[in-house]
């Protein structure tokens, strides 16, 4: 008579509650991996949630936005104000002005606002507001020029109260102020800096005084779109948006930003679940060989073949609901714990609710649950074809298939791969990254299908060296570890995928560092770099005053510029004064001599819109003015002159007042000028702007080293979580072998081998499998790496560094995880009783 499902079943639970170690580290395993992607869903989604909270009080009350077409430029000319007032159906107009601006706090130091915005506006008065008033929580508005009202976190943070002076830095220049109120608002989160200007003063600050940046209309007696259209009929050549269109645009500009964050967030959860879903596979490979005898017993009283494949898989699916439901809310505090460190951070991020949306419930259970039974599957099914008198054999156990096939598959994809790879390399762009990208898949799958076979001779040669100063407990520890190759594969390869992914990135920034050092000690001759805060850069007077430092025989600013030509957005760069001993660049025709309406121009831009020396160039300014330039000078490519520059009168022209700015100052030192000297006396010199940095050659590139280092330490950070996996994924192993080896191990203790040599030799056996892992994984990252950046070598990447500091690291690292991973399972090993193991049958 045939065992029943029901039976079955229960043999797979009391099989679970028999071996709660075992079932626990599988349940981690995809525990580990489901949180990872289930807390991504909850940060974005609650992320999410809070933007639209703090933006559907955008616009409230407007019923009509108008503004300029082209984005960047000054804006709506105030002429346009009567003229939107005039039109029928108008009840109230409200111009909008801010810009960017830099606050002191109370002891006089830039207030830090992460990456949240730090504006400043202007105040209107209360029958101009559309929607709820500016409620005042202290103080009164702004009523002159030279007060402010800051909302509520900002004034908090900064240590500033009603009566307090300061110091506000604009485009324009430095601004003393004294705060006469402090108000709150929906956006008063995270690092958020709102500054209220008389709408006076708002002017002189942020625009050219001849423009706002927008103006919002309210109207009366009329639809949205009525009005809408009456407005565009007056100003055919503005942009005209109902205020729903405003609210959603700006929504859906949220929504598109966090968009990436989610991707990339979900893409290192991705990875989590591969590296868990080869421990799961590992996991459930060495359950059924452990069960052998047992499922073949099952066989032999009537269980048919399916009833034991579907066991199993009921087992996997056990472990899939349990696993899943745990990340969920593991999940949920990885998002909160996220949230938290960024805030730690000073990221400026809004503060809301966590968001656990449907989507991520049902997303991280079907994954997880998914996930694990599929890596079950393929154990499952072999279990179910072995015939019941061969399991029961001792020596069946310990059998496996020929590697033949899967190894000579792999030897193909391995040169597929490596051709695909070289190939991409040797051109830029998508499509060639796209081909590294491909030979990458391909490589790592040849690892995969080939990595038992390499087992054998890699962990060989490694046990010669690690386990031979051991005498036989390193020779046992070396067959321990080659006697199962699949396994010892299997185990590593979790800790490959991480470390390669380390590895690669880990080739990014020493590549980007290198590249970054190169093109400043080639490219910048300047003794001296001033630099200030993003969106504002040097503020003005600062050059001057570094000017009039003793030593200093020039100091030049760059601009950049933004127009355009022949109707197509282009970037390029503005100088005042002579670029000649602060840049290096070569000229190949013409003068080096920019002034006036000159420009020169490099020798790809050149080409590729046909010009010589003397052909005319129009630059069109986001307000449609026009400057026709003149090539006078064509340059060898130069990363940092970028495609042309003009001159600073040029500049001027086609640049709106409110958005000029210096983004660096060069400054050159007089021969025989004391280096130390000269930087003292310009921190001096530029002290009173106080958000400016003086760096000399070297300080600068550690300030790109350090911005790289930090943006590394965050992929880092993400990626710890795989590599958390894949050594969890050894002490799975480790623990599982010494209940496999039970007997073997009962065996060894009885003939004399000591509790200390059990555990050196589990200690042993686990490096071995680390190390394994960590030098396939690192000669993998690296060539990744090597492949990926040759591919960005027009994008500034043209210097390759391998990390070998970084390489070292993780080799002896992994030879660390080996020793700890193994703690356990050799304690364990270690207390078998040699009696009973020899009789357990």
């Amino acid at each position: 008579m045939a065992v029943t499902t029901s039976p079955m079943r229960k043999v797979s639970l009391r099989n679970l509650a028999a071996h709660k170690v075992r079932l626990l580290l599988t349940v981690l395993s995809v525990v580990l991996g489901t949180a990872f992607v289930a807390g991504s869903f909850v940060f974005t989604d609650t992320l999410q949630k809070t933007f639209d909270s703090i933006f559907e009080g955008t616009a409230q009350g407007v019923d009509v936005r108008v503004s300029a077409v082209e984005q960047g430029s000054s804006g709506v000319p105030t002429a346009d104000i009567d003229t939107i007032a005039a039109i029928d159906g108008v009840r109230v107009v409200a111009p909008a002005v801010s810009g960017q601006i830099v606050v002191l706090n109370a002891d006089g130091k830039p207030m830090q606002n992460g990456g949240a915005p730090s504006l400043g506006s202007a105040y209107l008065p209360p029958e101009q507001q559309l929607g709820e008033q500016t409620p005042f929580v202290a103080g009164t508005p702004p009523e002159q020029p030279g007060q402010i009202a800051l909302n509520e976190s900002a004034a908090t943070r900064a240590g500033l109260a009603v009566g307090d002076r300061t110091r506000v830095l604009t485009m324009s220049g430095w601004n003393d102020v004294t705060l006469s109120g402090v108000y709150s608002t929906d956006t008063d989160t995270g690092g958020f800096v709102g500054a209220l200007f008389t709408d006076a003063q708002a002017r002189q600050l942020f625009t050219d005084g001849n423009h706002v940046a927008y103006v919002d209309v309210a109207g009366t007696g009329v639809s949205q779109e009525e009005l809408r259209d009456r407005v565009a009929a007056a100003l055919p050549d503005t942009k005209v948006q109902t205020g729903d269109q405003v609210r959603e645009e700006t929504k859906d500009e949220i929504a598109q930003a966090l968009s990436f964050v989610n991707y990339f967030l979900l893409a290192f959860g991705a990875i989590a679940l591969l590296v868990g879903t080869f421990i799961i596979y590992n996991t459930f490979s060495m359950i059924v060989a452990q069960r052998l005898k047992e499922l073949a017993l099952l066989r032999a009283i009537g269980a048919g073949r399916g009833q034991v494949g579907r066991s199993v898989v009921f087992e996997a699916l056990v472990i899939g609901v349990i696993g899943s439901a745990l990340g969920l809310a593991a999940g949920v505090g990885l998002a909160y714990g996220l949230r938290g460190l960024l805030n730690a951070f000073d990221l400026g991020l809004p503060e809301g609710p966590l968001q656990v949306a449907p989507r991520t419930i049902v997303v991280a259970l079907v994954l997880g649950i998914l996930v694990t039974v599929v890596s079950a599957y393929a154990p499952a099914r072999r279990a179910a074809k072995v015939p019941p008198v061969a399991a029961m054999r001792e020596e069946f156990a310990s059998a496996g298939d020929t590697l033949r096939v899967r190894t000579l598959i792999g030897a193909i994809a391995a040169v597929l791969g490596a051709v695909a790879l070289i190939a991409g390399a040797q051109s830029t762009g998508g499509g060639a990254a796209g081909l590294v990208g491909i030979g990458a898949l391909a490589l790592v799958l040849a690892v995969l299908l080939a990595a038992p076979a390499l087992s054998r001779p890699i962990v060989g040669a490694l046990g010669a060296v690690f386990a031979r100063p051991f005498g036989p407990v390193g020779r046992l520890a070396r067959t321990n570890a080659v006697r199962n190759p699949k396994r010892t594969a299997a185990t590593a390869f979790a800790l490959t995928l991480g470390l390669m992914l380390v590895s690669v990135i880990g080739v990014f920034g020493a590549s980007a560092k290198e590249s970054t050092n190169a093109l400043v000690d080639k490219g910048i001759e300047a003794d001296f770099v001033l630099t200030g805060p993003p969106g504002i850069g040097v503020p003005a007077g600062a050059a001057g005053a570094a000017a009039r430092v003793d030593g200093v025989v020039d100091a030049v600013s760059l601009h950049g510029v933004a127009v355009k030509i022949d109707d197509e957005d282009v970037f390029g760069s503005a100088v005042s004064g002579s670029l000649d001993g602060v840049l290096a660049y070569t000229m190949e025709e013409g003068s080096e001599t920019v002034a006036g309406t000159d420009m020169i121009v490099s020798q790809t831009e050149a080409a590729d819109r046909g010009w010589t020396l003397g052909t005319p160039v129009t630059l069109t300014d986001r307000d449609g003015g026009q400057v026709t330039t003149t090539v006078t000078g064509i340059y060898a490519d130069n990363q940092l002159l970028g495609s042309w520059v003009v001159s600073n009168e040029v500049y001027q022209e086609v640049t709106p007042v409110n958005q000029r700015a210096e983004w660096a100052v060069m400054i050159k030192a007089a021969p025989g000028a004391d280096q130390a000297t000269m930087a003292a006396d310009l921190a001096t010199a530029t002290d009173p702007f106080v958000v400016v940095q003086v760096q000399d050659r070297e300080q600068f590139k550690g300030a790109q080293a350090q911005l790289i280092d930090s943006l590394l330490a965050v992929l880092y950070g993400l990626l710890a979580l795989a590599v958390v996996i894949a050594i969890l994924g050894i002490v799975n192993t480790l623990a599982l072998s010494v209940v496999e080896r039970r007997r073997e191990i009962g065996m060894l203790r009885a003939v004399g081998m000591q509790r200390a040599q059990v555990r050196r030799t589990i200690y042993l056996e686990s490096v071995l499998i680390a190390v394994f892992g960590a030098l396939v994984g690192v000669l993998l990252g690296v060539v990744f790496g090597w492949g990926f950046v040759r591919t960005l070598a027009d994008q500034g990447l043209d210097h390759i560094a391998v990390p070998w500091g970084q390489v070292v690291a993780m080799l002896i690292g992994s030879g660390v995880v080996g020793v700890l991973a193994a703690l356990w399972p050799a304690a364990r090993a270690a207390r078998t009783k040699p009696l009973e193991a020899i009789a357990d049958m």
